[in-house]
């Protein structure tokens, strides 16, 4: 794959959705990342209202590693059938992040976009 470059997630408009969006900004052409499986992913996460970046690998300089089951709903739901080399952005309502405001989470209660670039699934 060549090489990337950090994603800019564009501002979001009109109102936050109430469920789960996906769309695939790049359609991959390696192996599809199946329910349950291990991903390796770059990604950046803002939140929908502020723009405001809250998290993204490309700032730690890695990729992380992990089993989707262990993820928010968002993400368990929105990256199978993703294909390794794509990018795909993820506009996760709290139903599918962290919950309803009030849940203990910094994030729960806030819509949150993700832009996930797939680099491996197993």
């Amino acid at each position: 794959m060549s090489e990337r470059t950090k994603p800019e997630i564009d501002p979001q408009m009109g109102p936050a959705p109430t469920e789960l969006v996906i769309q695939d900004t790049i359609v991959g052409e390696g192996d599809t990342a199946a329910p349950g499986a291990s991903v390796e992913v770059h990604y950046v996460g803002v939140d929908f209202e502020t723009g405001e970046e809250f998290d993204s690998s490309w700032s730690r300089g890695e990729s992380i590693q992990f089993p989707l089951q262990g993820l928010i709903r968002g993400w368990q739901e929105g990256i199978p059938g993703m294909r390794v080399g794509g990018r795909r952005e993820l506009v996760c309502p709290p139903e599918w992040a962290y919950g309803p405001a009030g849940g203990g989470h910094r994030l729960s209660g806030r819509t949150l976009v993700f832009s996930i670039d797939l680099l491996a699934t197993r």
